[in-house]
């Protein structure tokens, strides 16, 4: 896959009705490897895989045009995504239709994402204990993000979090007696704007920093994809971002090292986790 396949790309997702715009395609392209199918030189099935560091790697943006599903075409691109990656710790998110061939590649089910979206409606703040704030991130705060994301998502993602951080919107920081202990980001993306990543040490300072963001777009259109287990499903839906979707979080390989003091309550996208 080249940059110059990229508006193909975008069509196809465009219509499985996928909501990525030509700039998110760009956006997770610059730091990804992937691969076209093409028939009669036109392309009709993608996929994406990121690798981080020596020992991590994610998929996604696997898809292959309705006309040509049911041809073994995904299986091909999965194995050829997979080459090189034996030592890896591979994650994905799956979709109902393609649990199966994941499954027969040598994933396991480790949980479930829940896609909540929907205007948002303003929401009230949530109290913090003493000691604990919200501030926004400067550019000192790189660093930090970096290393509460890796110890969160159980890999390092440096590239990732950096292209996050440039692009976001609103980035902001949860601070306890003035070291960061969390972090979440507002982006552009898709229909309108998503909250993620968003990482925290409890589900209550998780809810004080989506509070912030998704206050901060009452009105507008706000995606955020949450770990099933995080418990903020029902909070999420009172603030108007209801239940749409629920993939499957599978991964090949030694199982994702993450840190007991910090948790991924809500990731990027679900192409790079």
């Amino acid at each position: 896959m080249t940059a110059a396949d990229l508006e193909a790309a975008h069509a196809l997702s465009a219509e499985l009705r996928w909501p990525h715009r030509p700039a998110d395609w760009e956006q997770v392209f610059r730091f990804a490897e992937g691969l076209v199918a093409e028939r009669d030189g036109e392309i009709v099935a993608t996929g994406l895989r990121w690798r981080f560091g020596d020992r991590h790697a994610t998929i996604g943006l696997v898809i292959v045009a309705p006309a040509c599903q049911g041809r073994r075409i995904g299986h091909r691109l999965m194995t050829a995504l997979l080459e090189g990656l034996e030592d890896h710790t591979v994650l994905l998110h799956a979709t109902p239709e393609g649990r199966g061939l994941y499954e027969r590649l040598g994933f396991a089910r480790t949980g479930e994402l829940r896609q909540h979206q929907g205007t948002a409606l303003p929401a009230p703040l949530v109290a913090l204990d003493p000691g604990w704030r919200l501030r926004p991130a400067g550019h000192n705060d790189a660093q930090a993000l970096r290393f509460l994301d890796a110890a969160a998502r159980g890999m390092p993602r440096d590239a990732l979090v950096d292209e996050l951080f440039a692009s976001a919107e609103a980035t902001v920081v949860l601070d306890h007696e003035e070291q960061p202990r969390g972090f979440a980001m507002l982006r552009r993306f898709g229909r309108g704007h998503a909250i993620g990543p968003v990482v925290a040490p409890d589900a209550q300072s998780a809810k004080a920093l989506i509070a912030h963001l998704a206050g901060l777009s009452a009105g507008r259109f706000v995606r955020i994809d949450i770990d099933f287990d995080s418990g903020l499903a029902e909070w999420l839906e009172d603030l108007g971002l209801l239940r749409v979707d629920a993939p499957t979080t599978m991964v090949r390989g030694a199982p994702l090292a993450v840190s007991p003091q910090v948790r991924l309550f809500a990731i990027a996208t679900q192409a790079v986790g």
